[in-house]
């Protein structure tokens, strides 16, 4: 299922969201200008698990330390798809927590997020030498604080039948269970593979991590 719009109303004006979507979209477009340079500056900025677990840094990425790139690789993608899915979720979900929790707080949210889910990824491959990159640590912590606060909200949800889009407008709370137990059950099958593709772990662990820092400030808002 994908989703594309919801049904959320917000009271204020997402200035962090969209600055968020805006900043990750222009650094990847610097990413395509460098052409066949890209390789080493995700290299360079992106977080390799190895290299934050034994401190050091290996021949491929000599010059950031390595715990920075906890914080650098949450504004690099690797390809357009990953990009524009990502966007689209925090465009999505992103303006309404950003109103529930007002704009500071939302993007030191934001980052918190990404550092757990980083933190997750970096257990479950701690010898990887693959760098991690992407929002979607820190944007898997929205979905979690959006499943929270809005769980009744309705979204608009593309279902593919064959050869078919379906549009169903389903709650919150099923849009984004399904997408967090599809990660649950990709995170159990990639364990230990030290492979390129999809931080399962970061999704689970940035969800998790959103849900219940939500939880805890959640009685505040009320």
């Amino acid at each position: 299922m994908i989703p594309y719009k919801d049904d959320n109303p917000t009271r204020t004006f997402p200035f962090v969201t969209l600055g968020l979507i805006a900043i990750n979209s222009l650094i990847f477009l610097y990413e395509v200008l460098l052409g066949p340079q890209t390789q080493a500056f995700i290299f360079e900025l992106g977080m390799i698990p190895f290299e934050v677990t034994h401190g050091v840094n290996l021949p491929v990425s000599p010059s950031l330390p390595p715990y920075l790139t906890l914080l650098t690789s949450m504004f690099l993608h690797g390809g357009w798809l990953h990009l524009i899915g990502n966007m689209l979720y925090l465009w999505i979900f992103g303006d309404n927590v950003e109103d529930a929790l007002g704009h500071f707080r939302f993007l030191i949210f934001y980052i918190v997020c990404g550092l757990i889910a980083a933190g997750t990824h970096i257990f479950s491959s701690m010898d990887s030498t693959i760098p991690t990159v992407g929002a979607s640590g820190s944007i898997a912590g929205v979905l979690g604080a959006y499943f929270l606060l809005y769980p009744r909200a309705h979204v608009y949800t593309l279902i593919p039948i064959f050869f078919y889009m379906e549009v169903l407008v389903l709650p919150a709370s099923i849009v984004l269970g399904f997408w967090f137990l599809l990660q649950i059950f990709n995170g159990i099958f990639s364990w230990g593979v030290n492979l390129g593709g999809v931080a399962w772990f970061a999704h689970i662990g940035g969800f998790i991590g959103g849900y219940l820092l939500m939880r805890c400030y959640a009685p505040k808002l009320r």
